[in-house]
């Protein structure tokens, strides 16, 4: 497809997905309009664990070198009992043509810099505050207007507005709705203690914690709790997560201790969908958490993202029309999407079970040297 061909396309959502995919799109000559329905490009939560795929398809986006820069990168998951103790490692090996490193890390505030710096260099200028109204689609394009009364005609729609999209709705009206999976997180920024050089799973224990470096001084600490779905006020978290974090040794019980009032706490359940493919419908396309959620139990819900973007824009310029790269993306991609999803949600599900440390771990090993396969 020319760049003519692949004229102007509207991505709905300025997320990572969304980012991704106006930086690849726009490499293959489309015009793009990017438009999100929150006011700015601010982000909640504290970090993000990634993999070594991940970072190699942040390479092939071109952002590798920041990301190292500004977060962490490594090798290996290091495996601890309640109290500390070394159990075992988890390697995490990258071919040395991917050239990166296995395992990472980084601020999900410094990765959106990192992204949104990107977007812009590329000539793409946000609208905020802004949603779709109406999709009405023909052979040719899809018209569209949107919530401050304008309207644009575009050669295809890419919905990247994540778990809770409302193109997903307009476009999909009979998808299923996000459902409760029985956990939810914890997540706080600590220091990095000297000497510590991996992420870090403590299992064994009534909930999961783990941590992951995101630059040279922080960390972010997560708790994974099965719990009834329920809503926390800000002022309880503090308590509460102290509470979780008792049975822990180590360096967790330190991080326990620097609990305060005034500590920041990110609390959410997690949830996720299994929509039917294909997912995409005439000339729109879903791809990130908007088509396929995943808990972040695999740490790759951001690095398939990235690849949808990714595979999307090489499928464009390989095929002549839109839905014949719709349909090649579907083929190529869709059930490493899928793959992913399902390890995540099993790795929470054997959580739950309170299942062994190396039963646990043995899914995630699995799926990391599958991801490992090309994209």
């Amino acid at each position: 497809m020319t760049s003519q061909q692949a004229g102007h396309v509207l991505i709905v959502g300025a997320g990572i997905a969304g980012m991704a995919a106006a930086i690849t799109l726009r490499r293959i000559g489309a015009r793009v309009d990017l438009i999100d329905i929150e006011p700015d490009w601010s982000v909640l939560g504290a970090g993000l664990t990634i993999t070594g795929p991940t970072l190699r398809a942040l390479r092939q986006l071109g952002v590798y070198d920041e990301v190292a820069a500004q977060g962490y990168v490594g090798e290996g998951i290091r495996v601890c009992a309640v109290d500390g103790t070394h159990l075992h490692d988890v390697p995490t090996p990258m071919p040395p043509q991917a050239g990166v490193r296995g395992s990472g890390g980084i601020g999900r505030p410094a990765l959106y810099r990192i992204l949104s710096s990107r977007v812009l260099d590329l000539g793409v200028r946000p609208r905020f505050g802004m949603s779709v109204e109406t999709i009405t689609q023909d052979a040719d394009g899809v018209d569209v207007t949107f919530s401050d009364g304008t309207a644009g005609r575009y050669t295809m729609v890419v919905a990247a507005d994540g778990i809770s999209s409302r193109t997903r709705h307009q476009v999909f009206p009979q998808a299923p709705e996000p459902q409760y999976t029985g956990q939810s997180v914890w997540r706080m920024f600590v220091p990095r203690p000297p000497g510590v050089r991996a992420r870090h799973y403590f299992l064994g224990g009534p909930v999961k914690v783990g941590w992951t470096p995101v630059s040279a001084t922080q960390m972010y600490l997560f708790v994974v709790e099965r719990t009834s779905r329920r809503f926390r006020p800000p002022h309880e978290l503090p308590g509460a997560l102290a509470g979780l974090l008792a049975p822990y040794g180590g360096h967790v019980a330190a991080f326990r201790e620097s609990i305060g009032q005034d500590t920041e706490i990110s609390y959410r359940p997690l949830e996720s969908f299994d929509l039917p493919g294909p997912w995409h419908r005439g000339r729109v396309i879903l791809i990130g958490d908007a088509a396929h959620p995943t808990t972040p139990q695999l740490a790759s819900g951001a690095g398939i993202a990235v690849e949808d973007a990714l595979v999307l824009a090489e499928e464009l310029a390989r095929h002549r029309t839109v839905p014949a790269a719709f349909e090649a993306y579907s083929a190529r991609h869709e059930q490493r999407c899928r793959f992913v999803v399902a390890s995540s949600i099993e790795i929470g599900r054997l959580e739950q079970q309170q299942a062994s440390p190396q039963a646990q771990t043995a899914v995630v090993e699995r799926a990391l040297a599958r991801l490992v396969e090309p994209i």
